[in-house]
C-alpha cells in the first residue's frame, strides 16, 4: 500500500531574471515500510524533492499524496500539523538546542502537540532508549560525539510516533563507522516497526542501505535502482562520551 505518491511534480524558482526548473516532472510511488534513498549531483533536484515530501514547501503543479491527503491543496497550518503528526525530520546538522540536554531536545515536538510533561519525558526516554541512549539523557550537545548527537536527533524524529521519517543527509557530518552505526538504526527500525524511511544522500555506500535507489539528474528520475541485498550494517553500542571540538 503506497504512504506517498508523487505525481508530475514539477518545482520551479526565480533566480533574478532567469526562472530555474529544479524538478521537471516526477513521478514516484513509495510504499508503507519501504526503505528508499535518493541520490544525485549537486543541483539535481534531491533537496527540492525532500522539501516538497515533508510539506515544507509547495510544487508548481502536480500532486503529492502524503497517507491519502493532497497536500499540495493544503494551507500553511494543515501543513504545519501533518510535519508535527505524521513526519519526523533527520538533518546533517543534528539541529539540536545547544541549552538544552538531550531529553528536552527530544521532547520539544511533543510540547507543539500540547503534550502534558510527564507524558514528555516518558516518551523521550524511551525514543532515547530506542537508540541506545537513555542513560546520557541529561547530556548537552556539547557532551555528546557526533553520532551521539544524531541519535538524538533520530530520537526526536521518533517521539511523535511518525509515520514517515525524512533524513536529509544524515550521515554527512559523520565518519564512515559512525555513520554506518547510524544506518543500522534505521534498518532497526524500518525492520522491527515498519517505519517508512527515505533519505537523501550522495554516497553511494550509505544509499545502497535502502532497498532502493532513485537517481535524479537535472530534475529527473533518470533511474530507481532496485537492491537486491541492501548494505546490512552492524549496530555498535553508544560511543562513549566524548565532547565535540
Amino acid at each position: 500500500m503506497p504512504i506517498l505518491e508523487l505525481q508530475n511534480i514539477t518545482r520551479s524558482f526565480k533566480n533574478g531574471q532567469v526562472m530555474v526548473k529544479a524538478l521537471r516532472g516526477i513521478d514516484l510511488t513509495v510504499a508503507e515500510g519501504e526503505f528508499l534513498s535518493i541520490m544525485g549531483p549537486s543541483g539535481s533536484g534531491k533537496s527540492t524533492m525532500l522539501n516538497l515530501i515533508g510539506c515544507l514547501d509547495r510544487p508548481s503543479s502536480g500532486s503529492i499524496v502524503l497517507s491519502d491527503r493532497h497536500v499540495e491543496k493544503l494551507g500553511d497550518n494543515s501543513l504545519a500539523e501533518i510535519r508535527n503528526q505524521f513526519i519526523g525530520f533527520v538533518f546533517q546538522s543534528f539541529h539540536l538546542l545547544p541549552d538544552l540536554d538531550a531529553q528536552a531536545n527530544v521532547e520539544l515536538p511533543l510540547i507543539y502537540r500540547g503534550i502534558g510533561a510527564k507524558e514528555r519525558r516518558e516518551r523521550a526516554l524511551k525514543a532515547l532508549e530506542s537508540v541506545g541512549l537513555g542513560e546520557r539523557r541529561h547530556h548537552k550537545p556539547s557532551q555528546l560525539s557526533g553520532g551521539e548527537q544524531q541519535r538524538v536527533a533520530i530520537a526526536r524524529a521518533l517521539v511523535g510516533d511518525p509515520t514517515l521519517i525524512l533524513a536529509d543527509e544524515p550521515t554527512g557530518a559523520l565518519d564512515s563507522k559512525t555513520g554506518s552505526n547510524i544506518m543500522a538504526i534505521f534498518q532497526r527500525l524500518n525492520r522491527e516497526t515498519g517505519l517508512t524511511i527515505v533519505q537523501v544522500t550522495h554516497e553511494r555506500e550509505i544509499a545502497l542501505h535502502g532497498s532502493r535507489v532513485v537517481h535524479l539528474k537535472d530534475g529527473l528520475i533518470e533511474n530507481i535502482e532496485l537492491v537486491a541485498e541492501p548494505r546490512i550494517a552492524q549496530e555498535a553500542e553508544a560511543e562513549a562520551q566524548q565532547p565535540v571540538a
